[in-house]
């Protein structure tokens, strides 16, 4: 019995499970939370996470847990061959946590702040101060790979697919400039090449397609 994942494919923190799964060889059983049909309120879920968010995992043994960095690590703890996705020396793995914090506390936060307003409030604009959190996110971000060609040092970890879920949005609505960030350009299209992110295009798409047609609608409306 494989472990199921109960996520949405639009969502970036799901998408960083589900790049992890891929590179790791995990096979899982989805299940599908959709919000706009109220599914992470109803009985059934919330008797599984009281919390009622999403990735939320539940391994073979009925073991039971939530957080897309929770589960990244714990997959990589159980199925991985080595550490080399989430380091056990504590100086690397510090940077990966670290990288991984910044990516829910500062960009992920702002960029859901963005979408519930577009969404699930109806606002058919981006507010100017998550947008301008997330510029100065970017500058951080540029800082983070000035020496390096990955997040957290030279090697691939799952700080990068934690961070490359969120970017992936934010770029849709708020375009990375290349020429002010040259090195996060480089480090998302590495990203991109990966064969772990292919297999969350399509979900990355679809909540692009989501976000794009309510602000198309606002410019439509401003010009007819």
């Amino acid at each position: 019995m494989a472990p199921t994942l109960y996520m949405l494919p639009a969502s970036p923190p799901c998408r960083a499970v589900v790049m992890t799964a891929k590179a790791l060889g995990v096979e899982f059983i989805e299940k599908g939370i959709y919000f706009f049909r109220d599914d992470n309120v109803k009985t059934e879920f919330c008797k599984i996470n009281p919390q009622h968010t999403i990735p939320t995992f539940v391994d073979e043994d009925g073991f039971v847990f939530w957080d897309s960095h929770a589960i990244m690590a714990y997959m990589v703890a159980k199925y991985a061959k080595n550490d080399s996705l989430y380091p056990e020396d504590v100086k690397k793995r510090a940077i990966v946590n670290q990288r991984l914090f910044f990516e829910s506390s500062v960009i992920f936060f702002h960029m859901k702040n963005i979408a519930c307003s577009i969404l699930l409030d109806g606002k058919n604009f981006i507010d100017s101060n998550e947008k301008q959190a997330l510029l100065e996110s970017f500058d951080v971000l540029e800082k983070f790979i000035e020496d390096s060609e990955w997040m957290a040092g030279n090697s691939l970890t799952i700080a990068d697919y934690s961070l490359v879920s969120s970017i992936a949005s934010v770029n849709n609505v708020i375009p990375i400039d290349p020429e002010k960030y040259p090195k996060l350009i480089a480090w998302f299209q590495r990203c991109k090449s990966l064969p772990e992110y292919e297999v969350t295009r399509k979900g990355q798409e679809e909540g692009a397609k989501m976000l794009n047609a309510r602000l198309n609608m606002s410019f439509l409306k401003k010009y007819h």
